[in-house]
C-alpha cells in the first residue's frame, strides 16, 4: 500500500480517526454478544513465567543516565512546551465510554482465530487465538482506534489489532495486526507497521493497574505525538508522518522526564507512573494528542490520583539519545552494558 494511503488509514488526531475508517463505524453496533472464556483483569503471572517483554527488551532499559538528545528542544516544542502530560487511562466513562486500551488476559490454549486484515501486506494474517470475550478500546460501539490487545499466558504472546471488529463465530476484521512472542527480542520486519503506527507491540507499553498497586513499573510507556515526521528510528519499524520535518519527533524517539521534576508528594498511582517516566521513558508510537500516555482500562485506578499527572507539561520532558542502547537493528534486545 503507498505509503500516503497507510498514513491516512494509521494516523490520528486528538483521538479521532482517519477519515478513511469512518464508513466503517457504523457496524459496530452489529456485534454478537460475547460470551465469557477468558479473563478480563490483566495481571502477571506469579511464577514470572510470561512477563509482557524479556529482561533485555529496550522496553525495560533505563534511560535516565543516557544523553540529552541534541534535538530535544525542537521535538519538545513541536509536541507543546506548555501542552500538559495526560493520563489516557482510567476507571468508570468519559463521555459515555470506557477509557484506556483494554487487556485481555488469557490462559486457555485456544483455537486459532480468523482474523481478515485491510493492510494484510503488512500485518500477520495468521496465529492469533482471540477469546470471544476479548474487550475492544472504548467499548463495542466506539468510534476511535478500537485496538483489541490479547494477552495469551498459555503461549506467552500478545495478539494486537487496530480498528477491529468481531465477525461472529471465532473471526475478527481489522486494519491491521500484530502477534508478538513475548519471549522474544525479533523486530517487525523494517517497513511494517503493527496494531501501531511505530510498528512496535502495544502491551509492553502500557501503564497496568497491578504494576501501580505493587509501587514499580519497570518499562517505557507508550505515547503519542500530534504530528510526526516521516521517518522512525530503533526500535521502530514504521512511520505515519505528516510531514518530512526534522523537527518533528520520529517514531520510536524516547521522551523522559527531568530528573530535576519534583514527584515526591504524588499519590502512590500517580507517582509509579511518574518515576517510571524518569527511569525508563516512554516511547513514541502512534500519532494522536500531545502527550497522552497509555494504560488499560480498568476499574481500580483513582482517577482523582492519576488526575496529578496533568501537572506536568512538555517542558518538564526531554528527549533522549539511546544509540547506545541498539545492539542489532532488526533485534529489540539492548546492548550488554
Amino acid at each position: 500500500m503507498p505509503m500516503k494511503r497507510l498514513a491516512e488509514l494509521r494516523s490520528t488526531i486528538n483521538g479521532i480517526p482517519a477519515l478513511a475508517t469512518v464508513a466503517a463505524m457504523a457496524a459496530a453496533c452489529l456485534m454478537p454478544a460475547p460470551t465469557a472464556t477468558a479473563t478480563a483483569v490483566a495481571t502477571a503471572p506469579d511464577d514470572g513465567s510470561c512477563a509482557t517483554s524479556p529482561a533485555d527488551s529496550f522496553w525495560r532499559a533505563p534511560v535516565d543516565r543516557l544523553p540529552v538528545h541534541p534535538s530535544s528542544a525542537q521535538y519538545v516544542s513541536s509536541i507543546g512546551s506548555t501542552e500538559p502530560l495526560h493520563p489516557d487511562f482510567g476507571s468508570g466513562l468519559t463521555e459515555g465510554e470506557p477509557f484506556g486500551i483494554p487487556i485481555t488476559v488469557s490462559d486457555t490454549n485456544l483455537p486459532e482465530t480468523k482474523v481478515t486484515l485491510d493492510i494484510a501486506e503488512e500485518s500477520d494474517t495468521s496465529g492469533y487465538r482471540i477469546p470471544s470475550n476479548a474487550r475492544i478500546e472504548n467499548g463495542p460501539a466506539s468510534s476511535g482506534d478500537r485496538h483489541v490487545v490479547v494477552w495469551d499466558r498459555a503461549l506467552c504472546k500478545s495478539y494486537e489489532l487496530w480498528n477491529a471488529r468481531q465477525q461472529g463465530d471465532n473471526a475478527w476484521h481489522a486494519g491491521s495486526g500484530a502477534v508478538f512472542d513475548l519471549r522474544s527480542n525479533e523486530l517487525r520486519p523494517d517497513g511494517w507497521t503493527s496494531a501501531d503506527a511505530a510498528g512496535l507491540a502495544i502491551l509492553p507499553g502500557l501503564v497496568r493497574y497491578d504494576e501501580t498497586a505493587a509501587g514499580r513499573i519497570d518499562h517505557a510507556i507508550r505515547i503519542t505525538v500530534p504530528r510526526s515526521d516521516q521517518s522512525y528510528t530503533w526500535p521502530a519499524r514504521h512511520q505515519a508522518g505528516a510531514a518530512a520535518d526534522k523537527s518533528l519527533p520520529p517514531m520510536g524517539l524516547r521522551l523522559r522526564l527531568k530528573s530535576s521534576v519534583d514527584t515526591s508528594q504524588l499519590a502512590p498511582q500517580a507517582k509509579a507512573v511518574a518515576e517510571a517516566l524518569k527511569k525508563y521513558g516512554a516511547i513514541v508510537a502512534d500519532n494522536g494528542s500531545a502527550w497522552y500516555i497509555t494504560g488499560e482500562e480498568n476499574a481500580g485506578w483513582d482517577n482523582a490520583q492519576l488526575d496529578a499527572l496533568k501537572g506536568f507539561k512538555g517542558s518538564d520532558f526531554e528527549a533522549v539519545d539511546t544509540t547506545g542502547l541498539q545492539q542489532s537493528p532488526d533485534s529489540g534486545a539492548v546492548a550488554p552494558k
